[in-house]
């Protein structure tokens, strides 16, 4: 693969990010135990800075983007399968409420790889988290981050091999 093709593949896997498949790309890497590691050492590598624009690249989960349709397609295919997009009112306003407070507490969104959770998982993980302090938080998002390219990079892989 090239690194032309590899960034085409991959470039979209790190949210708004396509430094993350540049500077991981590697012509040996083919397939996900490869591609993974790859990328996750070039994002932990970035500075400071460009992992705080990483972070902060991420929508909020049923938030505004999601309701208007600007969601990336990686993105709203991934909070449609948890059915973010199918919240009730009530679920909705908490979501809200939550993303507020994140955001006022950490400065940044906040981050899970909603695949496997229900809507009523990632409320409680929003309470659970919003009592971190902001180095672990910040943690967690890229922990979180990882989880989310990965699970991306593996369904390129069945979708294209």
């Amino acid at each position: 693969m090239t690194k032309e093709d590899f960034t085409n593949a991959f470039g979209g896997v790190y949210e708004h990010s396509k430094w993350a498949a540049e500077r991981g790309f590697g012509p040996e890497l083919n397939s996900p135990c490869c591609v993974i590691p790859a990328l996750q050492s070039a994002v932990d590598a970035a500075s400071s800075s460009e992992k705080d624009a990483l972070i902060k690249a991420h929508p909020d989960l049923a938030g505004k983007l999601a309701m208007s349709g600007g969601l990336t397609v990686s993105s709203s295919k991934e909070q449609a399968g948890v059915g973010l997009d199918q919240c009730s009112a009530r679920e909705l306003k908490k979501f809200q409420k939550y993303n507020a407070a994140y955001k006022e507490k950490f400065g940044f969104p906040f981050i899970v790889a909603v695949s496997g959770l229900t809507r009523k998982d990632i409320l409680k993980s929003f309470k659970k988290r919003l009592k971190n302090t902001e180095a672990e938080e910040r943690q967690t998002a890229l922990e979180q981050i990882h989880k989310i390219a990965a699970i991306r990079i593996e369904g390129w892989f069945d979708e294209n091999t």
